[in-house]
């Protein structure tokens, strides 16, 4: 058991610094086939594109590891490696302008309102997967950002993934397991909290388990939890199934229906409102 806790004398300390298996993210987007017909309040006409599959490599940047504490401080960083070739995707632009002036006041919703006419941007554009993921100049942001400053969180260039590269998840404080080896990788903090204060419920802010990358031993076939920087929040895997892999025996974890349900389906749900329809999250 030695072998397995967050301690420079330990085994698994280089795989818990530098972890040697790869993580893939996968990615799906939809074109629409049917643009002008939509406008005219036609259902769209969708063709999935992907998916377009990206390796990252997580790496843990080790900030403090004392012994005589049970924490120990990690931030990991994440690199992707892009191994596809782009293609053109519609894309709706004004139309995210518009929800976010919803709760602005009148007179800001005129002047902004009259500033977009002016883009004479229309409500689909065509980008490829890469401008998508990765960035590109886009007017709209330059207007938005001089008019209402902190509307929208970036500056520059528009992308989905545009500050996920080469960025790191925050500051994690976990538990290395010299005093219980049960709790080894249990997160204690992240970013120096012990709960976050994005949702409407105690529940729902709370940090549980693991950063996602390792757990204790002796783990059993029932549920898996840690915390996603990426979603804001906890998340829960349920056991589907036991198998091997090349002769070692393995548990199959999933994600549950009730994960991204919303707080109708699944009341406990309700703190991550205001609710979408089940299988969204408001990020």
């Amino acid at each position: 058991l030695q072998n397995v806790r967050i301690d420079p004398n330990s085994m698994s300390f280089s795989m818990w610094r530098d972890i040697p298996v790869p993580f893939y993210l996968s990615v799906h987007f939809f074109e629409v086939l049917n643009p002008k017909e939509v406008l005219q309040g036609a259902k769209p006409v969708l063709n999935e594109r992907g998916p377009y599959v990206y390796r990252s490599g997580a790496t843990c940047c080790l900030v403090t590891c004392e012994p005589s504490h049970h924490p120990a401080c990690q931030a990991y960083g994440r690199l992707l490696w892009q191994d596809f070739q782009v293609t053109p995707l519609g894309l709706f632009s004004s139309q995210g302008a518009a929800v976010m002036m919803e709760n602005l006041p009148n007179f800001v919703k005129v002047i902004l309102s009259g500033a977009l006419a002016g883009l004479r941007q229309e409500a689909f554009m065509n980008r490829t997967v890469g401008e998508i993921m990765w960035g590109y100049d886009d007017p709209l942001v330059d207007t938005i950002n001089a008019i209402v400053p902190g509307l929208i969180p970036f500056k520059g260039k528009f992308g989905i993934f545009i500050e996920f590269n080469s960025s790191h998840s925050g500051l994690f404080t976990v538990d290395t397991g010299m005093k219980n080896i049960s709790r080894v990788h249990m997160v204690d903090t992240w970013n120096g909290l012990k709960m976050v204060n994005y949702w409407r419920s105690n529940e729902c802010n709370m940090i549980n388990g693991t950063a996602g990358e390792m757990w204790p031993p002796f783990m059993s076939p029932t549920s898996l939890e840690f915390y996603s920087p990426d979603a804001c929040r906890s998340m829960t895997l349920v056991y589907e199934q036991s198998g091997k892999f090349q002769g070692v025996p393995t548990y199959r974890f999933v994600a549950p229906k009730t994960l991204f349900a919303n707080g109708t389906e699944y009341p406990p749900n309700e703190g991550f409102c205001p609710c979408m329809q089940s299988g969204i999250l408001n990020v």
